[in-house]
């Protein structure tokens, strides 16, 4: 892709003044346009009105000091100064210096001062100004590299605290006890996993959609299950405030894995259907599996399931609503999550 010229004009005032190493380069230039300058004032003569001895000068000055800096551009005010006085200014040919000459050579001196003060004190800001992009742009890369490893950090901590328990759970004898060490265990592997991928250094906001996705193909290789279907369709461009993440990604992942273990079993095979769409009032998630389906007289509010009572508590924490319900074609299980309207939606692009 090409630089646009807004980006070009910037990369070329960076390098300003120019041959800063090769200071040669400016003082000849510098001479050169002084010369041309004379050439210039001495071909048109008597074409200028009185009183402009030195008007070709001025840009020779200006442009030297531009693109070479201040020392080059004294040396063109120099010369030119030199020049005007001795062919231009009465009586010519002549260093001789008179009243009317006089004033004509100081205000040529004052407004060359004041053009080499005003060029040298942008290029100087000019230079500090890009000092100060590069320094900020090092910070940031600074910081987004801390950033991302603190929440690699952070992540591997959480999930090393998650084989402990693993590990715990071989010393429990009761069933009941090693299911809860295991749920504990898996649950705190996902939140591991969601740390590591949560929140932007730059403070973004996450793209609900691509969250989600991440999120069930997480979960989904965490289980080992190879023979399921898996497909994510993506209505909606909200976003997600991170404060919000963590509960939506529980419960999305609380619902697959339901999904996983109770709609297919250990070896059936299955589709699971994952949809992010805008509804009234807010953003849904839904999962719709064509599994087992869910047990005769199921009600969500009498499940005892820790899980699914989790779920429904972080559902009214993002100020929605978490529901299961049979599949309204064939056999399978809808789990559906909503969201609160708070949730910002930008134009989808095109």
């Amino acid at each position: 892709m090409s630089d646009t010229p807004s980006q070009s004009a910037t990369d070329f005032l960076r390098h300003l003044p120019l041959a800063r190493n090769r200071p040669w380069v400016g003082y000849t230039v510098a001479m050169g346009l002084s010369f041309a300058a004379w050439w210039v004032r001495w071909t048109i003569g008597s074409g200028l009105p009185a009183g402009f001895p030195y008007l070709t000068f001025f840009p020779a000055v200006i442009l030297t000091a531009f693109l070479f800096g201040l020392r080059p551009g004294l040396l063109a005010a120099i010369l030119s100064f030199l020049a005007a006085w001795y062919f231009f200014v009465a009586p010519f040919n002549s260093f001789e210096l008179h009243y009317d000459s006089s004033l004509a050579l100081g205000f040529f001196i004052f407004i060359v001062s004041v053009e080499l003060a005003v060029i040298h004190w942008m290029q100087t800001a000019n230079q500090q100004l890009f000092r100060e992009r590069e320094r900020s742009a090092q910070l940031a890369e600074t910081r987004e590299m801390l950033f991302k490893e603190l929440q690699h950090r952070v992540g591997n901590n959480i999930q090393m605290v998650g084989s402990l328990l693993a590990l715990q759970k071989r010393r429990v004898t009761e069933p009941a006890a090693r299911d809860a060490l295991d749920e504990a265990s898996r649950r705190l592997g996902l939140v591991g996993r969601i740390q590591r991928q949560l929140y932007d250094p730059a403070g973004a906001q996450l793209s609900l959609a691509a969250y989600i996705d991440q999120i069930c193909r997480d979960v989904i290789a965490a289980s080992g299950r190879a023979d399921i279907d898996y497909q994510f369709e993506a209505h909606s461009n909200a976003v997600l405030p991170p404060e919000k993440a963590i509960p939506t990604a529980l419960v999305v992942a609380e619902a697959l894995n339901n999904a996983l273990e109770h709609g297919f079993g250990l070896t059936g095979e299955g589709q699971v259907i994952v949809t992010v769409a805008p509804v009234d009032g807010g953003t849904q998630i839904v999962i719709a599996d064509n599994g087992a389906g869910l047990p005769a007289g199921f009600d969500l509010a009498q499940a005892e399931s820790l899980g699914l009572k989790i779920a429904r508590t972080l559902a009214q924490s993002l100020g929605g609503s978490f529901t299961m319900s049979a599949a309204p074609v064939g056999e399978g299980t809808v789990a559906r999550l909503e969201i609160a309207s708070d949730l910002p939606e930008p134009p989808l692009p095109g």
